[in-house]
């Protein structure tokens, strides 16, 4: 991994607090594997509070870093969020080393230590269960994401009386009280101008927010790779009132990328975070410098590299499930074509590798002349349907996909209602166009998705593709049937 050398000694307080945001995080991991050995040797009695312990304590580990990589986006605002990162950090330290002290205490049983730690730091929380600690730990930091983020949820009374209470905790366990206020307090006559609601919300930001309809394994999963250039925090220049688009975490957040909209020049930046040590290192470049393609079970992202005149890697992100990667796929294509700064993007960008094309044909898609393609994942077998642009500049920019899951196979998910009209049921469309309104093609009583096939032939066509898939279900089920055996 290549690292910038030359660090800024000067460094402000907010980036240490920041840092200390990634050092709690990994003391999170750390407790968490922890408590799961302890757990082990322990009877099933005592899980319930540790597992509720161990989960939490993971939260934890994902706000803060999650703080982390925020930040670099919202720069401007790290000082609104500095004064209370230093009311949280030190006690939530200090409770993390204490977990730690108890559980490896080697002179008493495993469940002495269990009982020891959880009825003392509850005793020394004024009765306080130690699971609700980092509940409260957790709903603090939650509001400083929506504090940093300028969420329209943001509640500056929850922030302040939560505040307090940690404060609280602070002098039960003896920690000094913070230093001199190092930020920006928000006043509550000031709130307005902090939390600003965006009525235009972009359609990158929903693509994660919604529930996946299924989760198909990918095989061969290696860790993600980050091949930078990298930065120290605080290095680029990100303008104020640019907009996070979503944020995708790698490898249980060792990496995490990014997306943000460029305020100055509306255009989609992808913001990479790695860390050495406790100490996050940066890399940024635009969707327009960044070429993807597909490598098994991963998305690789390449640079061109000026001094050695070539493309080079700059990420090689594994993804779990395949429908992950598939979105991922569909949004940077089309965050990249839909780019005012993008110059060319290749062909081969269009197509997901290791992809196979089961049907093609033109449809009327709310108005917007769109084609229609199912494909097959070669791997997974998974299945789904994409519509993308048909003609003009944008042609073969991705629209919508959609995955076909079980649903399929009942009978009734798939009716032809015309010569040219096909209805979907229980199908979940993701959307990467801000012009789209899919609702337009749901206007019937049951709410199912229509398709409306340009030409007759294609309408009978896409019905066939899964009647004979159904059919080849069908035929080996009964085939496992016939191969298990009298009973």
């Amino acid at each position: 991994m290549e690292l910038e050398t030359t660090v800024n000694l000067n460094i402000p307080i907010e980036a240490h607090l920041l840092r200390g945001c990634c050092r709690e995080a990994d003391r999170c991991e750390i407790v968490a594997m922890g408590l799961d050995q302890l757990q082990v040797a322990l009877p099933e009695s005592f899980h319930g509070h540790l597992i509720a312990l161990t989960g939490e304590i993971r939260s934890s580990c994902r706000l803060l870093r999650d703080l982390a990589d925020r930040s670099q986006v919202h720069f401007s605002r790290v000082p609104i969020v500095a004064n209370y990162l230093n009311v949280v950090l030190p006690c939530l330290s200090r409770t993390l080393k204490d977990i730690i002290g108890y559980y490896e205490e080697k002179t008493i049983s495993r469940e002495m230590r269990w009982r020891k730690m959880y009825n003392k730091m509850t005793e020394e929380a004024s009765g306080l269960p130690l699971p609700q600690r980092f509940v409260l730990y957790n709903h603090f930091l939650s509001l400083l994401k929506q504090l940093l983020t300028r969420s329209p949820s943001f509640e500056l009374n929850t922030l302040e009386s939560l505040r307090t209470r940690i404060l609280k905790l602070r002098e039960q366990r003896g920690i000094a009280p913070p230093p001199m206020q190092i930020g920006t307090l928000v006043r509550q006559e000031l709130m307005p101008l902090a939390i600003m609601q965006d009525a235009n919300a972009h359609w990158a930001e929903q693509i994660f927010s919604l529930p996946l309809p299924s989760r198909t394994a990918l095989k061969h999963l290696r860790h993600s790779k980050s091949y930078g250039p990298f930065y120290p925090w605080g290095h680029f220049t990100i303008p104020p009132e640019s907009k996070i688009l979503f944020r995708r975490p790698f490898d249980e957040d060792r990496i995490s990328i990014v997306v943000y909209l460029n305020s100055v020049d509306q255009s989609p930046y992808l913001l990479m975070r790695t860390m050495q040590g406790d100490i996050p290192w940066f890399s940024l470049f635009g969707a327009h410098e960044l070429c993807i393609n597909r490598e098994g079970s991963a998305l690789q992202l390449k640079r061109w590299s000026r001094s050695e005149q070539c493309s080079k890697l700059w990420a090689a992100l594994y993804f779990l499930t395949w429908e992950e990667m598939v979105l991922f796929y569909c949004t940077f294509v089309a965050l990249k074509a839909r780019n005012m700064l993008t110059v060319q993007i290749h062909p081969n960008e269009f197509g997901l590798q290791r992809e196979k094309r089961l049907f093609q044909a033109q449809i009327i898609d709310d108005g917007f002349k769109h084609s229609l393609i199912v494909y097959e994942d070669i791997q997974t077998r998974g299945l789904r349907l994409h519509a993308a642009v048909w003609e003009g500049e944008l042609r073969q920019c991705p629209v919508w996909t959609a995955f076909v899951t079980h649903q399929s196979q009942s009978r009734t998910w798939l009716s032809r209602r015309s010569k040219h009209r096909v209805w979907l049921k229980d199908v979940q469309l993701y959307v990467f166009c801000s012009a789209y309104r899919q609702e337009n093609m749901r206007q019937n009583k049951s709410g199912a998705f229509e398709i409306y096939f340009d030409r007759e032939e294609g309408a009978k066509r896409f019905r066939e593709v899964f009647a004979l898939r159904m059919a080849n279900v069908e035929s080996s089920e009964e085939v496992d049937n016939n191969d298990a055996g009298p009973s």
